[in-house]
């Protein structure tokens, strides 16, 4: 089993940031590709940003592109997301995730194994 816990979410204004964290442990987490997902009320879950096992392979949504960076620490277990530029529509609950084995689609909840409990982050216009 692999547990994740989220930290780092909160109250900002626009344009400003914040840094989540995402803390493994378990099994071997090092061999995990993690990503992170959020959920605004009302909406379905969305994919945020993912990192591949090895940190080499980053991914983002169209809507973070350029705001948003992922990226993982393997000897300590954390996968971080520094989040730049906040806008309102970013406020959600976010969530970190992982998965062992590439199913077909990395944006896609349904590809991930392992599911944090999700901070929230709330940002005022």
């Amino acid at each position: 089993q692999v547990q994740l816990v989220e930290s780092g979410g909160g109250l900002v204004q626009a344009g400003g940031s914040l840094r989540l964290s995402c803390a493994a442990s378990g099994r071997t987490v090092s061999h995990l590709n993690m990503g992170w997902f959020r959920q605004a009320p009302g909406k379905e879950r969305e994919f945020v940003a993912r990192i591949s096992w090895s940190g080499g392979a980053t991914d983002y949504a169209d809507s973070v592109k350029g705001r948003f960076t992922i990226a993982r620490d393997n000897a300590k277990n954390t996968v971080s997301l520094q989040m730049n530029s906040l806008k309102p529509e970013d406020t959600a609950v976010y969530y970190c995730a992982a998965y062992s084995f590439f199913r077909g689609d990395y944006k896609s909840p349904t590809e991930y194994d392992y599911w944090g409990q999700g901070t929230q982050v709330t940002v005022s216009s």
